[in-house]
């Protein structure tokens, strides 16, 4: 699975569950809640400031894509 902007948080954790760490990293705390779940990776990047692109990036490496 390649993760892209559109990629929902939820997906992406259930399917990589130690990607965590990434979200971790640039503010994303709130993993667990309904909303963080079910929102893109571009519009939780946007929410708390971050560059989309490089999360998606350094997610990809960890991933193998």
């Amino acid at each position: 699975m390649k993760i892209t902007k559109e990629s929902i948080i939820g997906d992406v954790l259930d399917a990589y569950p130690d990607t965590a760490q990434f979200f971790f990293e640039i503010g994303m705390h709130c993993l667990g809640c309904p909303s963080a779940r079910g929102e893109s990776i571009e519009a939780a990047c946007y929410v708390h400031g971050t560059d989309a692109d490089a999360l998606i990036a350094k997610i990809n490496a960890h991933i193998g894509q």
